[in-house]
């Protein structure tokens, strides 16, 4: 199903402002003395219990020691950069990232946010129309970080990537960039549980004219699909629809270049820089 198209306050963000109320209530302090002893203004504390104003790491710490919450508020703080920097669209599939076993990702815009670096994240965010405010970029940026601990998650998801080697070719953010996001995409493949697969960029024969897809396997060994577009993104759940997705990132995979030849490619894209 088709989500919405903007960013917004998430039910995240209200909970914590609730918590962070009932946190300074217990304290005995009004919103004026907390604000005070925090050394922040009274409107951006009440904006944050609010749940309308995404805290600061340094108001968190602040908020943690004053009202000596005993790590609940720094631990649902780090569930905040997860949803308020990420689209309403895509916040349902984050979700399901977290507890999945298996993703597979095939990507011909950009390379996989999960594969991201942050140069290359902070680029094609500044890139793209309507351009993000200072605030909504280090959100973006801070969300993009969260996800990629699904990398190294214990116990672990084995992922399966394939990227078009045209995404590479466009040097999104100069040449600098380019050879920190090709290193870090190398240092990526020798994870052991992370499969990175690039479909040359003269492929006769490719499966995947269709646009970009996702599939992903939950803890009960069912397998979910994601499509995204404009604005855009929809879960697919049904069987018969999911079964065609498999199809096609099966086909692709036997397609693209194996994953040591992918290796060898970066290599060769990186010297070349």
């Amino acid at each position: 199903m088709a989500m919405g198209s903007a960013l917004e306050s998430s039910g995240s963000l209200k909970a914590f402002g609730a918590a962070l109320k009932v946190f300074r209530e217990r304290a005995l302090l009004t919103q004026e003395q907390f604000a005070e002893r925090l050394n922040y203004s009274l409107a951006l504390v009440a904006s944050v219990e609010q749940g309308r104003r995404m805290p600061t790491a340094l108001f968190v710490e602040r908020a943690e020691e004053v009202l000596k919450a005993l790590g609940v508020l720094r631990a649902m703080a780090r569930h905040l950069g997860r949803e308020r920097g990420l689209a309403v669209w895509f916040r349902e599939w984050a979700q399901l990232e977290e507890a999945a076993v298996t993703l597979c990702t095939y990507e011909c815009r950009v390379v996989p946010g999960l594969l991201q670096t942050e140069a290359y994240t902070r680029a094609v965010m500044r890139n793209v129309p309507p351009p993000p405010t200072e605030e909504q970029l280090e959100e973006r940026v801070a969300a993009r970080r969260a996800r990629q601990e699904l990398l190294t998650r214990r116990p672990p998801v084995a992922f399966s990537f394939i990227v078009e080697e045209s995404v590479l070719l466009r040097h999104t953010g100069g040449e600098e960039v380019t050879r920190e996001l090709l290193g870090h995409l190398l240092a990526c493949t020798e994870l052991w549980n992370v499969e990175l697969q690039i479909m040359q960029l003269r492929q006769p024969f490719h499966a995947g004219p269709d646009g970009p897809m996702r599939l992903l396997e939950t803890p009960e060994r069912q397998w979910l699909g994601y499509a995204e577009g404009q604005k855009t993104g929809q879960l697919v759940s049904d069987r018969e629809a999911v079964s065609v997705m498999q199809m096609r990132y099966a086909k692709m995979r036997s397609q693209a270049l194996s994953p040591a030849d992918s290796a060898e490619l970066l290599q060769r894209m990186r010297g070349a820089l």
